[in-house]
């Protein structure tokens, strides 16, 4: 993967859609939501203030997290799906 994001922005490799339901009924194509978590795979320099300091950033490569289900720009590249969101579309991080 060649993306390097800028700013406050990070790269996550989308998880798979899930194809069947809790009670084990397989989903068509069509009724699959998005998924709106995955796997951090690059994280920008941080978002540049006023002060003209970086911000660090809260999440680090390899975290989890969940996403909002409209947030961020949908790429694909070579078959498999990322978004590039910003640090702000992040709900939480996933503890392990």
């Amino acid at each position: 993967m060649n993306i390097r994001p800028l700013d406050d922005r990070l790269v996550v490799k989308q998880a798979e859609a899930e194809t069947k339901t809790a009670s084990g009924i397989v989903l068509p194509e069509t009724a699959k939501e998005k998924p709106t978590r995955g796997k951090v795979l690059s994280v920008g320099p941080g978002k540049l203030l006023d002060s003209g300091v970086r911000a660090p950033i809260a999440v680090k490569v390899g975290d989890e997290v969940y996403y909002g289900k409209y947030a961020g720009t949908e790429v694909k590249i070579n078959d498999d799906k990322f978004v590039i969101l910003r640090e702000t579309d992040l709900l939480g991080v996933v503890e392990k």
